[in-house]
């Protein structure tokens, strides 16, 4: 019988086979901006081949595979052995280790290594965002390892090794390794010091036995974790690697994984400890202070893995409606579609903008860099993350019913965008730990304006925004509960003045006008419609240019 009804017209050909790096303007140019010129050239040499791979057909198929093959707790072998593994797909294996390849675990000893490594984690993660965390993790244990150089010494060539190696073995046995971490339980969550987790100290110095359980264990195949538990001396930090040295598994036992939202193809897990040995990271009693290194720095990456989902959703957003056609035209033309489109891209783009100047200022290296970080990573982190999912829900509404189907792949980046609002603190966490820096450390305030003042008399909605906002924090009045107004405030004209430095005229126009000058809807494709609202969208095509 013939198919007459079934002649296929008007369908957007899938946006696969381009440089998801070369494809996007904000970034290119933010990476010429941040790194040394003698630097620039190997380093987009770097990010062009993972953004060829990234926008491949064959590491798309690979996150699809991955998600829709989630990760199996195998608690026993068949012979009733207690192993503890997770076992994944081979999709998630091949992303891992290609990003392990490209360095995404390697930042912190090489010059503009977190620029070049934001970069690259904002592109390969465009592929699958599950995979992100033990890649986050393992390069944010640097800095809270480097607090015991002995440590350090042993485990930091391991991981930012360029090499990834599967299965459980002793990490001398390995050219790389991944880091795992574990601070929350089941009674406090956020609150780690109500963690109950006992570590008793062995003859040995520095060495441990731990009895507890941790709530959220991230990424439990990993080859080593960084944990809270109360010593005798308090709240510390403490190394635990999976496998002992003499080959032994260490006592660890994976009692489920999360059934979560999104994030399928990556592995939450609840984990008992039973005379689990460890070693202690840093002084005993100081454990938060320990840690708070890797949390910052997978804060940035919260940062950095929303401005890819951001990026994703815009670049399928315009290239389907680039293609589409729909009462008369193509949808990129009309008008109110463009609207929605340009005010996406806004919102793209001042996240990408930030997440790399961030990671500039940790290449840095400086006492003021340093300063300004500790303000400026909890305020993007809030912001950014917040902004993540009305987002990527718009974005998917560009495509009609066929972003609401899961081949689009529009539902895969919904699920994903909540995640990294909720991991590393939460909205509320990250508020009262930007009222903490303003109350106790006035040389980060002190760097927060002086970034924001380079822009001063730039154009005079953020000039306008810029004296609100020091009107709100001069008032102490109420002060924690207006503290989530108070860093959108902060957030938004930390944006403007980037964008008004560094973005095309159009693009910082359209966000001063809407963001900061209050001409705006509550809703995204409200800006005003004088704008150049053609040029920030076409800047947002995922074409070469």
């Amino acid at each position: 019988m013939a198919a007459t009804t079934h002649t296929v017209s008007n369908q957007v050909p899938p946006l696969v086979g381009y440089d998801v790096f070369a494809a996007d303007r904000a970034l290119t140019e933010a990476v010429e901006r941040h790194l040394a010129p003698e630097r620039l050239a190997g380093v987009r040499e770097e990010l062009h081949d993972l953004g060829r791979a990234a926008g491949s057909a064959q590491v798309q198929e690979w996150g699809t595979q991955a998600n829709e093959n989630p990760p199996k707790l195998r608690t026993h072998d068949r012979y009733g052995h207690r192993i503890d593994e997770v076992e994944f797909h081979p999709s998630w294996h091949r992303l891992l280790g290609h990003a392990v390849g490209a360095g995404l675990t390697d930042a912190w000893g090489r010059p503009g290594g977190h620029v070049r490594r934001a970069a690259g984690f904002l592109v390969w993660t465009q592929a699958e965002g599950g995979h992100g965390c033990p890649l986050s993790m393992t390069h944010a244990a640097v800095p809270a390892l480097r607090t015991d150089p002995v440590l350090a010494a042993e485990w930091e060539p391991r991981l930012t090794s360029s090499v990834y190696e599967r299965g459980l073995r002793p990490a001398a046995q390995k050219a790389g390794v991944l880091f795992g971490m574990g601070m929350t339980e089941k009674q406090g969550g956020t609150d780690v010091r109500s963690n109950t987790t006992r570590a008793e100290p062995l003859s040995a110095d520095g060495e441990y036995l731990l009895t507890g359980h941790k709530w959220f264990c991230s990424a439990p195949m990993s080859d080593g974790f960084l944990v809270l538990a109360q010593a005798p001396g308090g709240l510390t930090c403490f190394l635990l690697p999976r496998v002992l040295p003499d080959g032994t598994r260490n006592v660890f036992a994976i009692q489920r994984l999360k059934d979560k939202l999104g994030n399928r193809s990556n592995a939450s897990s609840e984990v008992e400890f039973d005379g689990t040995w460890a070693r202690r990271v840093g002084e005993e009693g100081r454990g938060v202070r320990t840690i708070i290194e890797m949390v910052a720095a997978t804060r940035l990456d919260c940062v950095v893995g929303s401005a890819a989902l951001m990026r994703q959703a815009v670049a399928q957003a315009v290239h389907h409606c680039t293609y589409r056609s729909a009462f008369g035209g193509v949808l990129i033309e009309k008008p109110l579609m463009r609207n929605v489109l340009a005010d996406l891209a806004l919102e793209s783009e001042a996240a990408t903008v930030l997440a790399l100047r961030l990671a500039a200022a940790y290449d840095a290296g400086t006492e003021a860099e340093a300063a300004f970080l500790r303000i400026a990573v909890p305020t993007a982190k809030y912001w950014v993350t917040k902004r993540c999912t009305p987002m990527v829900g718009e974005a998917l509404e560009c495509l009609g019913g066929n972003g609401y189907v899961e081949e689009s792949g529009m539902p895969r980046l919904l699920r994903e965008a909540p995640l990294n609002s909720i991991w590393e603190g939460s909205g509320n966490v990250q508020a009262l730990d930007v009222l903490r820096a303003l109350q106790r450390e006035p040389q980060a305030l002190n760097a927060f304006l002086q970034e924001v003042g380079r822009a001063r008399g730039a154009d005079h909605r953020l000039d306008g925004a810029i004296k609100d906002m020091l009107t709100e924090l001069a008032d102490l009045n109420g002060i924690e509960a207006r503290a989530r107004r108070l860093v959108e405030r902060m957030a938004l004209v930390l944006q403007g003045s980037l964008l008004v430095r560094w973005a095309p005229p159009e693009v910082a126009d359209a966000f001063c006008a809407s963001r900061l000058g209050g001409d705006w809807g509550m809703a995204f494709g409200t800006l005003p419609h004088s704008l150049d609202l053609a040029s920030v969208v076409e800047r947002a095509r995922p074409v070469e240019h």
